[in-house]
């Protein structure tokens, strides 16, 4: 892990290490799969939300005495959490779990193409995209009644289980800055170094990688070794599909 770029952070939490390696374990049911999953998701998102949020002051409540006190809210204001499809939906609500306000979600698809291995985008339900699916020549309404289109978040956090050749968490970071986000949170519990050092410098001034541990090789598959296996597969139970 030496000579890391300097957006990449790999936690050395020996809690994350400990359920890392339980997670690598082909006896780990899909229970077990799920619940580790999670639990890796709000120790690495906890890490990285406190190095990239600000506490702020919010409006003044009470509390249950009648005592009156200035409520903390976090910024930046806008934030949203982008699943990469289908495996980074494990790790949803470990996030939001960890943001003291629910936040959008908008989930990309992408899968590697079995021979290059190159990432490619078949679901996209950012804002901005959905907005341009619409019918060319939409109803007349008045300006009064129309509201303007939905802006890109200020962060926008990937979460996705595995970094394997890159390609894919590079593509989600560019598709996003093409979106207009102004920074990019990636979370991942394991990636390898190859691919994380690609992803990374897609756009390094924008971006962080936050993980849970890192693995020196890929197998020509693009699979890590020692690695957790398809975790997509453990997740849904499709192995052998």
């Amino acid at each position: 892990m030496a000579n890391l770029p300097t957006n990449v952070h790999v936690s050395s939490h020996p809690c994350l290490q400990a359920k890392l390696s339980q997670l690598r374990s082909r006896s780990a049911d899909s229970c077990a799969v799920k619940a580790l999953v999670h639990d890796i998701s709000l120790l690495v998102a906890c890490e990285a939300l406190a190095r990239n949020l600000t506490a702020a002051t919010g409006p003044s409540d009470e509390t249950p005495l009648g005592f009156t006190y200035t409520t903390t809210t976090t910024s930046p204001e806008t934030m949203c959490i982008v699943p990469i499809l289908r495996s980074g939906l494990a790790m949803v609500d470990a996030v939001q779990t960890m943001l003291p306000v629910s936040v959008p979600i908008h989930h990309l698809g992408m899968y590697r193409e079995q021979t290059t291995l190159a990432p490619v985008e078949y679901y996209n339900n950012l804002p901005s995209r959905t907005s341009t699916s619409k019918e060319a020549n939409p109803p007349q309404t008045s300006s009064s009644s129309s509201s303007p289109p939905p802006q890109p978040s200020s962060l926008a956090i990937i979460v996705d289980p595995v970094i394997a050749t890159g390609g894919t968490c590079a593509a989600a970071i560019q598709t996003l800055r093409e979106w207009g986000a102004r920074r990019v949170l990636v979370l991942a519990l394991l990636g390898a170094e190859e691919g994380v050092r690609k992803a990374a410098a897609e756009w390094p001034e924008g971006t962080e990688l936050w993980l849970a541990g890192l693995d020196g090789r890929l197998t020509p598959q693009g699979m890590l070794d020692p690695g957790l296996g398809d975790i997509g597969d453990r997740l849904y139970l499709t192995m052998g599909k």
